[in-house]
């Protein structure tokens, strides 16, 4: 794919969703943390629908760690693996407390020292929390890479590295939201929606999904979908 398709998807992509953001609820570095740590393997929706209840009563390191690893269980028993979550909470509060005066770092490689954060989690919060042009290969994100043939790579730091390099510097920071959304809502892993892709003529997948014979639908975005209430998000940066 050469530069001048990627500078149409991103412009395409931009003007479909102007603002996008995470699809996870949160109003600090903290909750977002915390959320993006119990969302591996986990679905935004269920994510968001525990820490609608345990944020209330949780929404800082100290106030985590009082409820200790059974208090948050309580809270996060519908979610996948919750169990090893609720270790991975405590003890990621206990170090952020006694390590970082009880504030979410600024930095990598803190991040990915706290329990259950990789590399994936930490560029999630860095560019969400703080604004820094990274992005975070997830499933979706790596499918897209390869199968639009923007950043084909084996591997998701292979991914990562070339979409980082490629993409017009003016789009990185937004990149990866655009990116997971289109992944989720558009492009899905099976029976893509191509017939209703903004950027159905610049991708280079060749096994498109075909056009249905019924009434051709209006081209969306995944602006249409359930983003959109997400869309002004913002987190308060200290």
């Amino acid at each position: 794919m050469n530069a001048e398709k990627r500078q149409q998807i991103f412009t395409r992509l931009r003007a479909a969703n102007p603002n996008p953001t995470t699809e996870l609820n949160y109003s600090s570095p903290f909750e977002l943390l915390i959320a993006v740590l119990l969302s591996a393997q986990a679905t935004d929706i269920s994510v968001n629908k525990a820490t609608a209840k345990l944020f209330p009563k949780a929404n800082t390191p100290k106030k985590m760690l009082a409820l200790g690893v059974d208090g948050v269980k309580e809270y996060i028993k519908t979610i996948g693996l919750f169990n090893a979550k609720a270790e991975n909470v405590i003890k990621t509060c206990q170090i952020l407390i006694e390590k970082h005066q009880g504030e979410v770092p600024d930095d990598r490689e803190a991040l990915e020292a706290l329990p259950g954060v990789g590399r994936k989690t930490a560029n999630v919060v860095l560019n969400t929390a703080f604004g820094h042009p990274t992005i975070a290969v997830d499933t979706h994100i790596f499918r897209l890479g390869n199968r639009l043939k923007l950043a084909p790579g084996k591997t998701p730091l292979a991914v990562e590295q070339k979409l980082l390099k490629v993409i017009p510097t003016e789009f990185i920071q937004d990149a990866h939201h655009w990116l997971i959304l289109h992944g989720r809502y558009i492009c899905t892993a099976r029976n893509p929606k191509c017939p209703v892709c903004v950027i159905n003529d610049l991708c280079e997948f060749k096994e498109k999904t075909p056009m249905p014979d019924t009434e051709i639908p209006k081209r969306s975005s995944v602006r249409d979908k359930s983003m959109t209430a997400n869309s002004t998000k913002k987190v308060r940066q200290k």
